[in-house]
């Protein structure tokens, strides 16, 4: 429902369960949303925190204390959330439900383990999630790809993986120097060519669709991150469309809806 500065929201749906992973869009977008494709806010089972940072927070606490919904995240994201300037609606203890890195928890079918993302947080994790057969991971915001990070891209069928900026804009563009050195830092963001890199390195036979999250809107371009990634595939004799599907999600619009299968 957004992927961004802007604002992340990701919606995750089974017959008997449903999630929402980040909640950096406002409430009302977000209910809005979610009517227009045939679902509900009142349906979702619990809200999943990658990090604290604002794009990532906006509306947790809104939706824990409006709306009756628990927040899972890891307890240094928690703190992090209450102290951010952006929640200016709080997520009391009641609402707080505590995340462990490498640890399962149980959400109806889905079977939900964050682990280590490096970023420049207060703490970051990306989620491996389980529903039968099938393996759907997230990890946006990545500063470099660590071995736990690897680790989930090879296991993944379904996989949202960061591809933030194209380093030839990012160093030509507007942002001052210290910005940029926190963008290419290893707590900072996967560039695409290193996203591509991560895919052609780790990724198993078994994937079946890849989205690309959390594109700069200043230092790339839908199509440029396609091409990149896509160029980079095909040197390793990977075709997009063809080896697995490669969407690019949409920074501020829904992207639609997609059926894991």
């Amino acid at each position: 429902m957004g992927s961004g500065s802007s604002g992340n929201c990701y919606y995750l749906k089974t017959e008997k369960s449903s999630i929402l992973i980040d909640a950096g869009i406002p409430v009302r977008t977000l209910k809005k949303t979610l009517r227009d494709y045939g679902f509900s806010l009142e349906a979702v089972n619990g809200i999943f925190i990658t990090h604290d940072h604002a794009d990532h927070i906006k509306a947790v606490g809104h939706l824990a204390n409006d709306f009756g919904k628990l927040i899972y995240a890891t307890e240094k994201v928690h703190i992090g959330i209450n102290n951010n300037y952006c929640t200016t609606s709080k997520v009391t203890e009641p609402s707080r439900r505590y995340l462990y890195k490498g640890e399962t928890c149980q959400i109806g079918d889905l079977n939900i383990t964050p682990f280590e993302v490096s970023h420049d947080s207060s703490d970051c994790v990306g989620f491996r999630i389980q529903q039968g057969d099938l393996t759907f991971c997230l990890a946006t915001d990545v500063g470099e790809v660590t071995p736990a990070v690897a680790e989930a891209i090879g296991e993944a069928n379904y996989l949202i993986l960061e591809a933030n900026h194209d380093e030839e804009m990012l160093a030509q563009g507007p942002y001052p120097a210290y910005l940029k050195g926190r963008i290419r830092s290893n707590r900072g963001h996967l560039s695409n060519r290193q996203c591509a890199d991560a895919l052609v390195t780790y990724a198993s036979p078994n994937i079946r669709h890849v989205w690309l999250c959390h594109l700069s809107e200043e230092n790339n371009h839908p199509e440029l991150a396609r091409k990149t990634v896509e160029a980079v595939l095909r040197n390793y004799g990977l075709v997009a469309g063809t080896d697995f599907q490669l969407t690019v999600l949409n920074r501020q619009t829904p992207t639609g809806v997609f059926e894991l299968e």
